[in-house]
């Protein structure tokens, strides 16, 4: 993988409510990397009322990134659980964890009415992935298959924020759950690690649609955040032992890397 490593999630194109409209747009957030990650739910791959949209502006996001020179890799989210990833990839030597994160939660997207409505088939499916407790690759799996079965139904009305607060108070268990989870969401990430990569120190997730840089127990927590809704995103960047992070910037609807916020040195990966 080339560096330096550029890492996004939850760009949701092609959804009403993501704040990418033209792929170009994106050209100064990608400047000077070598690889960009593109950590799930970068299209809508499961909502059939907005797929069209979203795979044309996936294809010019793909023809941005070759133009630049830039590798793009695509990992699987539980908006897109179709890529043929692996569904994380390692950094420094197996130090830097990168998944989208539905994995990091027992029913993938709990907050969703659709989980809600599938939580007996959840449970059935768990039983049906022997191993998936602690093995990485059986758990992906099984997110994947979570999201396939609980996909979100296309409404027009969904993305509103007006309707989405509107349905949320129409349901006290949604209403209860999303703080919940973006209150536990570090923790989660935490148990994770530890469950799944032992000798990790850092896990680099989005999902959550919540931003933000969290220390739990001897593990590093960062969120990227979102571009769709009131929600805002994060970059990451890795190369040569660097870990760098700080928050994207939006002005007049071009998206660039705003000022490096926290930096982390990986000792001995200098000149790897």
């Amino acid at each position: 993988m080339r560096e330096p490593v550029l890492i996004l999630s939850d760009l949701h194109l092609g959804h009403p409510a993501s704040r990418i409209h033209d792929v170009e747009l994106m050209r100064p957030l990608f400047e000077g990397m070598g690889t960009v990650v593109f950590n799930g739910d970068t299209f809508q791959e499961l909502a059939t009322a907005f797929r069209p949209r979203s795979e044309e502006l996936l294809g010019a996001l793909k023809s941005l990134c070759e133009a630049m020179g830039i590798d793009a890799v695509f990992q699987s989210g539980n908006h897109d659980p179709g890529w043929k990833d692996e569904g994380w990839l390692e950094l420094a030597q197996g130090r830097i964890v990168v998944t989208h994160g539905d994995a990091v939660m027992w029913g993938g997207s709990p907050w969703s009415r659709e989980s809600f409505e599938c939580s007996e088939q959840i449970r059935e499916l768990w039983s049906k992935h022997e191993g998936a407790d602690f093995d990485p690759g059986k758990r992906i799996a099984l997110a994947r298959e979570m999201a396939v079965l609980a996909k979100p139904v296309a409404n027009a009305l969904s993305w509103r924020r007006i309707h989405r607060v509107m349905d949320a108070f129409a349901s006290p268990q949604r209403l209860l759950e999303l703080p919940r989870v973006w209150w536990e969401q570090a923790k989660l990430a935490d148990e994770f690690l530890s469950r799944y990569f032992p000798k990790a120190e850092v896990l680099v997730l989005g999902h959550f649609h919540r931003q933000g840089v969290w220390w739990r127990h001897r593990h590093l927590i960062l969120n990227t955040g979102a571009c769709i809704g009131f929600h805002r995103a994060r970059w990451v960047s890795y190369e040569k032992g660097w870990l760098k992070t700080g928050k994207v910037v939006e002005e007049n609807q071009r998206f660039m890397r705003g000022p490096t916020g926290e930096v982390w040195r990986f000792e001995g990966l200098e000149e790897a």
